[in-house]
């Protein structure tokens, strides 16, 4: 499951960070790295953007880059 496919109000674990050179780089420094927690707080009317909790801070991403962010259930 990739972070956009996540529902409003789940958490989750980043397994992956996909995408290539600057986007990689910017997404890794803003603390979406593998094996850290996320929360989806909520999506915007039309779905894009989305706000999450991470790392005890929210960040607000566009659809396109959440795309890129795989997902694994915090349980699992």
């Amino acid at each position: 499951m990739t972070l956009d496919e996540m529902p409003v109000g789940s958490e989750g674990v980043i397994s992956a960070v996909n995408g290539d050179g600057p986007l990689r780089c910017r997404l890794l420094d803003m603390g979406l790295i593998p094996k850290t927690r996320v929360e989806k707080i909520k999506v915007a009317p039309l779905g894009d953007p989305m706000q999450i909790r991470i790392r005890g801070y929210e960040l607000t991403l566009r659809a396109d880059d959440a795309k890129k962010i795989v997902l694994k259930e915090a349980g699992a």
